[in-house]
Order: C-alpha cells, then sequence, then structure tokens
C-alpha cells in the first residue's frame, strides 16, 4: 500500500496579507498529479485542513474541491480534524463521504474505530484520531489529569483494543499533536494546556506508521513516526523548511519505506539584514529581489521612509523590523505633569528612532492630535495654537 501522508493545508489562511489561496490551489494540483504519478492508495491528512473554525467560503469551496477531485481519482482518502479546524464543520456530511472513499473523523466518539482498507497483503486499519481538546474530555474519559499526553494516550488505549482484536492487519495512526523531539515554528498556535503540550514518542509504539501533523516542518522522529509539514510556508521562520509531502511505503509486514515529495514553492521567503544602504546595493542579493521578503535593519537612527525604499529593489518585502529597540536616555520614564499630548509624543519619536521628529513630522502629529481632541484646551500646545488658556 502507498500512503501520501500530508497536512496542515491551513486553507483560506494569509502570509502577511498575501491571499495564499491560489497557491493551495497549486498545491492541490499538485498533490493529485502526485496520486496519479506514484500510484498513490490512500491519501491521509492529518489535521488543519482550514485555518480557522470560521472557514472563508473560498476556502470552503476549495476543500469541496479538492475531495471532489480526490474521490474521482485513484486514492482513497482519510482526514482528519485539527486544533484550527471546526469538528462539527468539518466533519459535516461524513458518513455520506465515506460513500465516495473520502473518511473524515473529526469526533472524539469515534477514537478507537478504524478505517480498514486492504491491498494484496491484508487488512490495514487507519486509525483517524482527531484533535482532542483535554479539557473536554478530562471527565468523559476519565483522564485523571488535564494534558495532551493523558488525552493521546488514553486515544492510543483504545486504538491498541481494536488492534488486539484483529489477526494480522497492519496499522497507520494519524494524530495532530506536538510530539517530543520536534521543533516548532512561529506559525503554530499554542496548544499548550496546563502547561503540558508535549507527548512521548513512546505514546505510539507499535504502530506500523503514525502520519502526525500541527508542526509545520517536516520531521523524522523514528522511520515510522513522522511530520509531514505544511505545504506552504506560513510564517519567515519557515524559510528554510523543505515543503511537501511523505510518499510511505507498507510491506507485507508493515513499514518499508517513506520518500520526500517536494511540494510546489510558488515564491521564495529570505530573511535579510544590514543597513539600508548596504541592502540596496548589496550584488549578493540578487537573487532575492523577488522573493518575498523580511527585513531586519541595522541603521541607528532608523531612516525615514525605509520600506517604501526597500520595495524599489524587493517590491515583495512584507516585514520590515530592527534588532532591538534603539535606546534614548535622555528620555523620561514618565512625562512630567502638564505636558502635552503633542510633547509625549514628540518625545516618544525620538525615543524609538534615535533622533527628533522633523518639522513636518510634528505638524502632521499636531494635526492629528487636533482631529481627535474634542476639545482643543485639553492639550496644551493645541490650546495655545487656538488662542486658548493652557
Amino acid at each position: 500500500m502507498r500512503i501520501l501522508h500530508t497536512s496542515d493545508w491551513h486553507l483560506g489562511r494569509s502570509f502577511h496579507r498575501e491571499d495564499l489561496l491560489g497557491h493551495q490551489g497549486a498545491f492541490v494540483d499538485h498533490l493529485l498529479g502526485v496520486v496519479e504519478s506514484e500510484r498513490v492508495d490512500v491519501v491521509v491528512v492529518s489535521g488543519d485542513v482550514y485555518d480557522r473554525a470560521l472557514p472563508h467560503v473560498d476556502a470552503v469551496a476549495l476543500a469541496d474541491e479538492t475531495f471532489a477531485r480526490l474521490a474521482a481519482s485513484r486514492a482513497q482518502v482519510v482526514v482528519s480534524s485539527g486544533n484550527h479546524d471546526s469538528a462539527q464543520r468539518l466533519g459535516f456530511g461524513s458518513r455520506l463521504m465515506d460513500a465516495a472513499g473520502v473518511f473524515v473523523r473529526t469526533d472524539a466518539a469515534s477514537v478507537g474505530t478504524p478505517v480498514v482498507l486492504g491491498d494484496r497483503h491484508g487488512d490495514v486499519a487507519i486509525h483517524a484520531i482527531p484533535y482532542l481538546d483535554p479539557s473536554a474530555l478530562l471527565e468523559p474519559w476519565s483522564l485523571g489529569r488535564r494534558s495532551h499526553e493523558a488525552a493521546l494516550t488514553e486515544a492510543m488505549t483504545r486504538v491498541r483494543r481494536d488492534l488486539a482484536a484483529r489477526t494480522r492487519t497492519r496499522s497507520v495512526v494519524l494524530a495532530h499533536a506536538f510530539v517530543a523531539g520536534a521543533t516548532p515554528s512561529e506559525s503554530e498556535r499554542d496548544i499548550s494546556v496546563g502547561g503540558v503540550s508535549r507527548v512521548a514518542t513512546s505514546t505510539f509504539d507499535g504502530i506500523d506508521y503514525t502520519a502526525l501533523g500541527h508542526l509545520h516542518g517536516p520531521h523524522v522522529l523514528s522511520p515510522a513516526l513522522r511530520y509531514s509539514g505544511s505545504p506552504l510556508a506560513y510564517s519567515f521562520s519557515e524559510a528554510d523548511q523543505a515543503k511537501g509531502s511523505w510518499l510511505v511505503e507498507l510491506g507485507a509486514e508493515g513499514f518499508t519505506a517513506a520518500h520526500w515529495v517536494d511540494a510546489p514553492v510558488p515564491r521564495r521567503l529570505s530573511r535579510i539584514s544590514g543597513s539600508l544602504a548596504d541592502l540596496l546595493v548589496d550584488p549578493a542579493l540578487a537573487d532575492r529581489e523577488h522573493d518575498w521578503v523580511q527585513a531586519t535593519l541595522t541603521d541607528v537612527p532608523r531612516p525615514a521612509r525605509a520600506m517604501e525604499q526597500l520595495r524599489q529593489r524587493f517590491p515583495h518585502t512584507l516585514v520590515l523590523q530592527f534588532p532591538t529597540p534603539v535606546t534614548d536616555d535622555r528620555a523620561p520614564a514618565r512625562p512630567p505633569t502638564g505636558t502635552s499630548d503633542h510633547a509625549i509624543a514628540l518625545d516618544f519619536v525620538r525615543h524609538v528612532r534615535g533622533v527628533p521628529a522633523t518639522t513636518a513630522e510634528s505638524d502632521l502629529l499636531q494635526d492629528a492630535f487636533d482631529a481627535c481632541c474634542h476639545d482643543p484646551d485639553q492639550d496644551v500646545l493645541a490650546g495655545a495654537r487656538a488662542g486658548g488658556a493652557a
């Protein structure tokens, strides 16, 4: 049996306000191509189909199209829900979809009941464990403690109970969790509960293959315990991560091999650092000019219109940051009583930028305070400009 392991599609997610739906659609095209070219029997999706519990209508349309195309392909599909998904919404119509060979599992009550598929070597029991909320299951499952490890340990107890009742059946588990030994990136939502989020690798001992989801980078925790990661980068912390899926082979005795399949990269991510003047002329950065760019400027004081200048060379610059705040010992910890709002704002500009505001910037700030102040006399300088008493 050939299994394509993918996860964390996050349909509908944007990247620093860049719409990714078209790129996500391109990944779906790639996925269907791999199914045909690699003669995939089963596609497993280990959670986070959507980016939010209430997905945008366009994201729902893409998911609908994706599952319909997969149902019409040579492969069957097993999907579990992740912490970003609404279990009820993703699981709607799951009993109808079963008939089409798309098995969506989102209900904790289904844990321990597998999707059973077969090949020439016999049955494969695929246990799709949805994301489990320890708080919701603490009493129903008598967990004893509120943690992800407790919830998944109980889930795997149910899985093993089912497998023990079967004869010569190979096993696959889908789980959406933070398993010890893997490294998160900045774009995953924290799922810690009571300070306990990690799950031991031993939780999945004895399973022929465990398809993990939640972390956005690929990880091999053991030959048969892997994260596929997300098909697209969702933060600049993922700039150096490979993106794709695992093509897993199960033989007569279980796991035999896994091969990495690269996903298409719509636009590279680059993180560049240096002074603004250097970044604008450095010939070594010529191949970054069409990337999505995160720029860290080392200039002190901070240059004016930095983003505007950066985008002249790097038009897809999305993030501009500075390594550390510029400090100004002259800035008072707290302004003296009676200091005008305008003066406080000017002091703040000098504090964070290292140089005073220009005359034009000062006038612009004053106009802003005038526009939002119902009573000009509330501001000392505004009152003075209006001829009122300070």
